[in-house]
This record gives structure tokens, C-alpha cells and sequence, in this order.
């Protein structure tokens, strides 16, 4: 378990699996698969005709697989998650589990650029397959675009003069490391905040390269038709931005507007929420400093 300890423990681990509600014989999904810690308590509560099976983009995440012939762990992007289901023969599951959150291997890991604390190339990728890198994105959009990268995704109220001074210093020279990032923007870092700021900053296009907002949203869009009647959806989210989609999505059965209507004025939504929003208690954010902004919802197929 050396491996899997690089990773972060498990949030609401029991909370968000009792969501599933499982059957020792259903077929469940772990989108998130990372350490493997929410894998390992659904095969805990599954029988022998039970099935698991779970994405991570991640290639350093498959040394963490499970050795279990009731698992199949796929190295893919859970935004694709209906396509490789059916390679395998499955068309609908009693529950899929997702976990939003960066990984502590992610950002321990100093080569991949993800964390504040070290010196690192501008990378910032989940898969090492993605085109899209932190370089690409700091280096070559746009005023416009990274206004708006900085603003939507990292809630930063002076989005448009960072944009400004990184398109100043690209005139002179590429900005190639998180280092130089930092220093670029080291006006904007006042004594006190640098480390919250420098955080929403790298936050911000961390998003942006993982295409994580329209991920979610093509993950979530998925389950009505994924998921078998009564089957159950357990979400734990860390932004604002995340889980009020998760929030909508669960409500109306679409991300903005209201629900739709039938005929005779019904609401038409394809999950009723099951319980509350359910958040992490003070001592596990005592034990685990990283589960203090999650948010778990969990919802059932009508």
C-alpha cells in the first residue's frame, strides 16, 4: 500500500459509498479512481457477483489497481465513461461514485507543476497524454481567454490586470516555470495572502487544462441513461463552480434555467436528491486539512 499512501486519504469515505446504497450483486462505477480508497470499501460490500469498475486518467494511478477478478480499472477520462462501459459489455449500473478532488500524489509530485510549493515546469496535467499544458495555456491565449480562466475558475477579482502583466511579459520571453509564473505575478501576492492567491491562481488553470468544468458536465449528463432506475449517483466536489453543477444538475436535470415541464405542468427531472448536502465533520478535516471544501450530494434515477 506504499503507493496508495502518495495519495490522499479517502474524503467521506463512508458517507459518500453509503450513498450508493449498494447490492452485494449490482455493478458499480469509481470514476476517480486515484489511490483506490473508495474502490477497495465498495469491494469490501460487494459479493462474489458483484462488479467494480473504475476510471483514472492518471497513468501513475494504475499502480494502485486492485487485485480483484470482480475489478476492471480503465485508464480513461471519466467524461467518456458510457463509451468504455460498453467495450466491456455494460450499459447500465446500480451507482457511479465521483470524487472530484486533485489527488496528494498530484500535487506532491513536484515535476507535474500542480502544487505552490515547489519549482516546476508549467504543466499542470492530469493525463500526460493531454495536448493542453500550463505552458500552452499561460503562453499562448489570449488576453480575453485568460481573463476569463483567472475570473471564472479562480474567483480572482483582478483577473483582468494579472492577464495584462502576463501578456506584458510574454512580449520579452516565454514564461516557462511556476517559479517565473510567480514571480510575473508577485505585485499581485501581498504578505499574508500569497500562498491563498498564488493557490486560486494555479487553481485556475489547472481547470483550464483538464477541461474540468466540461468534463463534469458531459460526465453528469451521462448518468439519467447510465444509471438503472432507482440506481444512485454520490458526488464530493471542491468548488463552487463543481458542485453547483452537481446542485442544478440533481434539481432540474440541466445546468441552467428552470426544470422542464410535462404536458400537464409536472416537473421532468431524471434524479430525486437523496438526503442533504452532507460536508466533512471537524475532525476528519483535522486528521485530512485537504477535505475541508468538500461537498458531497447524492441523488437516485427516478
Amino acid at each position: 500500500m506504499e503507493t496508495m499512501a502518495m495519495y490522499h486519504n479517502p474524503v467521506l469515505l463512508k458517507e459518500s459509498v453509503d450513498g450508493l446504497n449498494i447490492r452485494k450483486d449490482g455493478t458499480y462505477v469509481d470514476v476517480t479512481f486515484g489511490g483506490g480508497g473508495h474502490s477497495r470499501e465498495i469491494l469490501k460490500r460487494l459479493g462474489t457477483e458483484g462488479r467494480l469498475l473504475a476510471f483514472d486518467q492518471d497513468e501513475d494511478a494504475l499502480e494502485n489497481s486492485i487485485d480483484d477478478q470482480r475489478f476492471t480499472l480503465i485508464n480513461e477520462n471519466f467524461r467518456f465513461v458510457t463509451q468504455f462501459l460498453k467495450f466491456y459489455g455494460i450499459r447500465k449500473v446500480d451507482g457511479v461514485l465521483a470524487d472530484f478532488g486533485v489527488s496528494s500524489h498530484q500535487f506532491d509530485t513536484a515535476e507535474r507543476g500542480f502544487s505552490t510549493r515547489f519549482a516546476a515546469s508549467l504543466d499542470m496535467r492530469m493525463s500526460k497524454r493531454n495536448a493542453l499544458s500550463a505552458y500552452e495555456v499561460v503562453n499562448t491565449y489570449d488576453y480575453d481567454a485568460l481573463r476569463k480562466v483567472l475570473f471564472e475558475y479562480g474567483d480572482l477579482r483582478n483577473a483582468n490586470t494579472m492577464a495584462k502583466q502576463i501578456l506584458a511579459q510574454r512580449e520579452h520571453a516565454p514564461i516557462k516555470t511556476t517559479e517565473k509564473l510567480k514571480e510575473v505575478l508577485q505585485q499581485f501576492l501581498p504578505n499574508g495572502r500569497e500562498h491563498k492567491i498564488l493557490a486560486q491562481i494555479y487553481q485556475a488553470i489547472r481547470i483550464e487544462v483538464n477541461q474540468e468544468i466540461l468534463a463534469i458536465k458531459e460526465f453528469l449528463l451521462q448518468m439519467p441513461d447510465l444509471l438503472e432506475d432507482s440506481g444512485r449517483l454520490s458526488v464530493i466536489s471542491y468548488h463552487s463552480l463543481e458542485d453547483r453543477l452537481v446542485k442544478r444538475y440533481i434539481r432540474a436535470g440541466q445546468f441552467e434555467g428552470e426544470p422542464e415541464k410535462d404536458f400537464y405542468g409536472n416537473i421532468d427531472v431524471p434524479f430525486k436528491k437523496v438526503g442533504g448536502l452532507i460536508v466533512p465533520t471537524k475532525e476528519e478535516i483535522k486528521q485530512n486539512n485537504r477535505a475541508r471544501s468538500a461537498k458531497l450530494r447524492i441523488a437516485a434515477r427516478i
